[in-house]
């Protein structure tokens, strides 16, 4: 199977045990694309966790304010209303459980991966870059009316896909 629709179903799968579980509700499927790696302008609140091992990559969630307040009322049974240090984790938690679902799934193919800490950015008009990253897998939702994107970029970490050990990755780029 091609790595780009192994990770679209991850990410789809991920996102919708995540919602349907934490938050009690369901997310419309969502829209898929394939994107280039340059530089994104955003406004609202990125996350971003680092992925390393045979590959290596970033996972991100994209959101605007508003649906980074609702994420936290619903996963901290608060009223959030403006964008603070307790939206912030919750968007963190998310990207957290979120790529880690889709990690889970793609180490039964591409072998032991690890995750680094979660950093969340919130601001206007800045921009946002993974290095060395050629393309994006991109998962557009609506959940509330809101958009969230979850989006991966995955790329061998060694020459040719060589997994540690000898073993070679059966993985389709």
């Amino acid at each position: 199977m091609k790595l780009q629709n192994l990770i679209f179903e991850s990410i789809c799968g991920s996102t919708a045990h995540v919602f349907s579980t934490m938050m009690g509700r369901d997310t419309p499927g969502g829209i898929t694309s394939v994107e280039p790696g340059t530089a994104d302008f955003n406004d609202g609140v990125v996350s971003f966790i680092g992925i390393a091992g045979a590959w290596a990559g970033t996972g991100s969630i994209n959101c605007t304010p508003l649906a980074a307040c609702r994420i936290c009322s619903q996963m901290l049974m608060v009223e959030a209303t403006a964008v603070d240090e307790e939206v912030l984790d919750a968007v963190a938690e998310l990207t957290n459980i979120i790529i880690g679902g889709v990690k889970t799934d793609l180490e039964t193919h591409l072998g032991p991966l690890g995750l680094s800490l979660p950093t969340v950015v919130f601001g206007r008009n800045f921009k946002t870059r993974s290095s060395g990253h050629r393309e994006w897998v991109v998962v557009n939702f609506h959940w509330d009316g809101e958009p969230l994107t979850v989006k991966m970029c995955l790329e061998p970490s060694e020459p040719a896909g060589r997994l540690g050990g000898g073993q070679m990755c059966t993985v389709d780029l």
